[in-house]
């Protein structure tokens, strides 16, 4: 006779099914070198993507959009310089879609306070009763475009620059700390000067680059016509993520770069100072003020971040040569003589470029 019960066979059935199966494979963790083989590989793949995306909206200015991407790779910030019209909102907007973070746009104006920019405490009721509440200002984003930021008084312009240097606000003793990644990138316009505040030399040293942007070509300039004249609207597709944003920064600073090239950065850099003792003629002839050692700093990480966004493992002098102007051009003051002989800061760039030798064997 079968003592067994029919009940408890399919649950005798599950445990041998569930004892057969073989027991699972344990996940092996990526190493650090396969994580930036891997980070290196996606920014590699995005490249042309990211092109082909902004390409729906903006059309030329391929050496300003460089130097935007390459201001995001760095972690830096980036003083955009042209005149009304040139898309510079656009082009930002744009950027921010591609790495899907979220965007503020600041009209600076000379009634701007500070508060308006950073927050402000206001009184609120609560279960517990009436308190003060902080309310986060338009700061609190990832990309922030501060539109003619020398429009407005110094207060107001101090209130962004701990935001940029301490990547913080601070509001009634308090301290809040932004979300990262964050950028400013901040808009000059050079045309017309009556009544602004011009930024401060201190303030000008905190962005990475100054990029110029100048009028298209002919033919550009009609396909913008044409494009924005027209019905048709092109949305901008998301290529990477703020997470992808900070592994690009964290994979920059892990380019290699040799004494040689970070000695060229220096000299170069040095070269511009006018009390220096290696400073050309002509440098002490122009030249009020030179550019200090972050110049030197942007220098080497902008070429760190350039080599890797065109795939290479290493930084060149041609690198560092590339990036002279838009590092070299805010933190450079000419003198009056300069200013009367018609010598403008670009000048001086391009003639310290071609004087200063890339090794002190030249």
């Amino acid at each position: 006779m079968n003592d067994t019960n029919p009940e408890t066979l399919p649950e005798a059935e599950a445990n041998i099914e569930l004892q057969e199966q073989p027991p699972p494979v344990p996940v092996k963790e990526p190493t650090e070198n396969e994580r930036e083989e891997a980070t290196f590989d996606r920014l590699q793949i995005g490249r042309q993507e990211v092109k082909a995306e902004l390409s729906k909206v903006i059309i030329g200015q391929e050496e300003v959009i460089d130097q935007i991407l390459l201001t995001l790779l760095c972690g830096g910030h980036c003083l955009l310089t042209g005149a009304p019209g040139l898309a510079k909102t656009l082009l930002v907007k744009s950027v921010a879609q591609i790495f899907q973070l979220k965007f503020q746009r600041i009209q600076f104006t000379p009634d701007l306070m500070p508060a308006d920019i950073t927050g402000t405490e206001i009184l609120s009721d609560t279960p517990e009763g009436r308190k003060l509440t902080f309310v986060k200002g338009p700061v609190f984003a990832n990309i922030i475009l501060a539109d003619e930021i020398n429009r407005t008084p110094p207060k107001t312009q101090a209130a962004l620059l701990e935001a940029m240097q301490e990547h913080q606000v601070t509001a009634a003793g308090e301290r809040h700390v932004l979300s990262e990644p964050f950028f400013v990138l901040a808009t000059q316009n050079p045309v017309e000067m009556e009544g602004t505040y011009p930024l401060p030399e201190a303030q000008l040293d905190r962005f990475l680059f100054n990029v110029l942007i100048d009028y298209l070509p002919e033919d550009d300039e009609v396909a913008v016509v044409q494009q924005t004249t027209a019905k048709l609207e092109k949305t901008i597709d998301p290529v990477f993520t703020s997470e992808d944003a900070l592994a690009f920064q964290n994979l920059v600073s892990q380019v290699p770069v040799t004494e040689e090239v970070v000695r060229y950065a220096v000299r170069l850099t040095a070269a511009s100072r006018p009390d220096d003792p290696n400073a050309p003629d002509f440098i002490q002839s122009w030249i009020n003020w030179g550019a200090g050692t972050r110049a030197g700093q942007a220098l080497v990480l902008g070429a760190k971040a350039m080599a890797l966004w065109y795939g290479r493992a290493h930084v060149t002098p041609e690198d560092i040569q590339k990036l002279a102007a838009p590092v070299l051009r805010h933190r450079i003051l000419l003198n009056y003589r300069a200013e009367a002989e018609g010598v403008t800061v670009e000048k001086v760039i391009q003639q310290l470029v071609e004087t200063v030798p890339e090794n002190t064997q030249e």
